[in-house]
């Protein structure tokens, strides 16, 4: 029998606990690559709008790269931590090998297929001239990049899943604070451009990977042996990391769907003013969901080990406490933004231009801050069935909060009641809650029906 690490001793202890330790270090890891985002943007918007709209062009596709790699992540996560609950130590190892394996071959294939179509997807989408060419410099170094990329978010997910939420907070913080620094030398130091912004992005995770490498295949201080000698691929492994993987990279993709689609509502009922409101206040909402994202990884997590050792009163206690955990932090943020929108609408429209839309993006934040209480019922639902390894119900879950829910009560404000451009806030805030009562309800009953099976 291996060694037990503090990690695997955590999540085989008290939930309550488990989940303190382990959401503390992802929700600062959180924090600081959120932080890297932004600094990023103001970095690039030196470069002018040319190369902003480069940025923005290849996003969305990017966007898509990054959901198969966290959404691999979780299901190699979610599978770990359910063997190490069964204690079948020799399952986590190959799990572990295969969600590499997987990550590499995944990304590979990823980069060939888009350096042969980003060329032609873009110009599809109307992309040329000097925004073309800027963008598919960008996009070029990324791409290249894609394996190790995908490996460093699959990497990630395996120490997650082994409980060592540290070193995953290390990798990624280590990571976000040189990109932070390398932005400017490359961008203007080595008078990069816009090819310096990739070239840091890819330099950072990369040193972020090379951590996990040290620890997993030199050092050698992680739980899991992690070792291609004598390997014995097990299908059914990547079946159930799949199971979990898959939809947990298409519900990222429907979320980002749902946004477009709320920004064409934005468009419908305030022009181009409508857009910048949603799309700035948006931004500040979700840097209050940064915490609560946190807390969704160790929720996978612990109720996966809960799981994995057959204890159902475990898992009903960890799906609660995280539940109550989440709502502490959900009401300190939303009163934060509450009774400080308008000094954090000053930040985004202190020019000439911006401060038209103030009064509509101060209404915005107070509206939109209501979202965030009814966030941890959803999120860390959805977050229990990757665990458990129901990632089918955890699509629903995303499904049915984003595309159907917020946008069709968004519409039916907009459209029906004719209330303008605030039915677009009411909307998102009525879907969520409702969404939210339905997957809280499912989670519960799904925890009585493995209880009751637990039982017999």
């Amino acid at each position: 029998m291996a060694n037990e690490t503090k990690g695997t001793l955590l999540l085989k202890g008290d939930p309550k606990i488990a989940i303190k330790k382990l959401s503390l270090p992802m929700i600062l890891a959180m924090l600081v690559q959120t932080l890297y985002n932004l600094v990023d943007g103001i970095w690039v918007a030196g470069l002018g709008s040319n190369a902003l709209a480069a940025i923005g062009l290849f996003f969305p596709i990017f966007m898509i790269i990054i959901a198969l790699a966290s959404g691999l992540g979780i299901g190699a996560s979610s599978e770990i931590s359910r063997k190490i609950g069964e204690k079948n130590k020799e399952g986590a190892d190959s799990a572990a090998i295969i969600s590499i394996l997987l990550a590499i071959g995944l990304g590979l294939i990823t980069a060939i297929i888009l350096l042969i179509t980003i060329k032609p997807i873009l110009q599809s989408i109307g992309a040329d001239g000097k925004t073309l060419n800027l963008t598919l410099d960008y996009a070029y170094i990324l791409i290249i990049f894609s394996p190790l990329l995908m490996f460093n978010n699959v990497s990630n997910g395996i120490l997650r899943g082994e409980g060592d939420a540290k070193k995953a907070m290390y990798a990624i913080t280590a990571g976000s604070l040189l990109n932070i620094f390398l932005d400017p030398l490359f961008i203007y130091g080595f008078k990069l451009g816009i090819k310096g912004a990739a070239y840091a992005t890819v330099i950072s995770f990369s040193i972020s990977s090379f951590l996990i490498i040290y620890w997993m295949f030199i050092k050698r201080k992680t739980y899991l042996n992690i070792t291609f000698k004598d390997y014995k691929y097990d299908h059914n492994i990547l079946k159930k990391i799949l199971k979990v993987g898959v939809p947990a990279s298409l519900s990222q993709i429907s979320m980002s769907i749902a946004i477009f689609v709320l920004n064409v509502f934005a468009v419908k009922a305030g022009g181009d003013l409508g857009v910048a409101v949603f799309t700035s206040s948006w931004r500040i909402i979700n840097f209050g969901t940064v915490p609560l994202i946190g807390i969704t990884m160790a929720v996978t997590t612990v109720t996966g080990a809960a799981y994995g050792q057959r204890d159902g009163e475990k898992l009903s206690t960890t799906h609660l406490y995280s539940i109550k955990f989440g709502l502490i932090i959900s009401f300190i943020v939303m009163i934060t933004i509450f009774i400080f929108a308008p000094q954090i609408a000053k930040i985004f429209t202190y020019s000439k231009d911006g401060s038209l839309i103030y009064n509509d993006l101060v209404k915005a934040l107070r509206v939109m801050s209501l979202f965030l209480p009814g966030v941890p019922f959803g999120m860390f639902t959805s977050s229990m069935f990757q665990g458990i390894g129901h990632g089918v119900k955890s699509l629903i879950v995303s499904i049915n909060r984003t595309i159907i829910m917020q946008v069709f009560f968004s519409w039916l404000y907009i459209f029906v009641f004719k209330i303008g451009l605030s039915g677009v806030w009411w909307g998102i805030v009525t879907g969520n809650a409702v969404s939210s009562v339905i997957t809280f309800t499912w989670g519960r009953f799904t925890i009585k029906k493995l209880r009751q099976m637990e039982r017999i």
